[in-house]
């Protein structure tokens, strides 16, 4: 009968321990999870608005996208390639206009003109050079809008020719974000 009880003791006590080491075994997991899942949100980028709003510079295109109401649109799976003006790109347009554009009346209009910016798929400076390289120096992309861009470089630098055949300099190219790329301009694109 000792015996018996000194099994039943032997074998409740590696009971314990292996149900010990599954709870540290499965906290172990759980905090490794926790971690590589910090690391991957602390390494992944926002989305283009989410990159945009995080930048002054573009406080203008945000509050565009957000009275055009594209902010979940932009925020979306994407990838999208966004030629995003700054601040000083849309104080070039005639005084009055950013403010006309931002009235609720004119969000269809507002849509068009952020819509032409924007770009299905993620494309890289490099593929862009490289496209408008195999082209004969001229690359046209179509934007979101239904409208198309020309791309073309000029001393080094991808230039954009809009419908109404201003241009627009790429000033800061491959600003990533989790949805796409953005490439920052010096004017804004303006549709027919």
């Amino acid at each position: 009968m000792k015996k018996i009880a000194t099994f039943v003791l032997a074998g409740m006590f590696i009971s314990a321990c292996a149900q010990n080491t599954q709870n540290n075994t499965a906290e172990v997991a759980t905090a490794e999870v926790e971690n590589v899942t910090e690391a991957k949100t602390v390494d992944t980028p926002p989305t283009i608005v989410g990159v945009a709003a995080g930048n002054d510079a573009f406080s203008t295109l945000v509050a565009a996208v957000k009275a055009a109401g594209l902010v979940e649109t932009l925020s979306g799976k994407g990838p999208f390639t966004v030629f995003a003006p700054t601040n000083d790109a849309f104080g070039k347009l005639p005084a009055g206009t950013v403010e006309g554009l931002l009235k609720p009346e004119a969000k269809g209009t507002l849509t068009a003109v952020l819509t032409y910016h924007v770009v299905a798929g993620k494309f890289e400076a490099a593929a862009v050079v490289d496209a408008i390289k195999k082209n004969n120096g001229k690359f046209e992309v179509k934007t979101v809008q239904g409208g198309t861009i020309t791309l073309t470089l000029e001393g080094g630098n991808v230039m954009l020719t809009d419908a109404t055949g201003a241009k627009s300099t790429v000033i800061i190219p491959d600003v990533a974000a989790s949805n796409g790329v953005i490439h920052a301009i010096d004017s804004v694109v303006m549709p027919q």
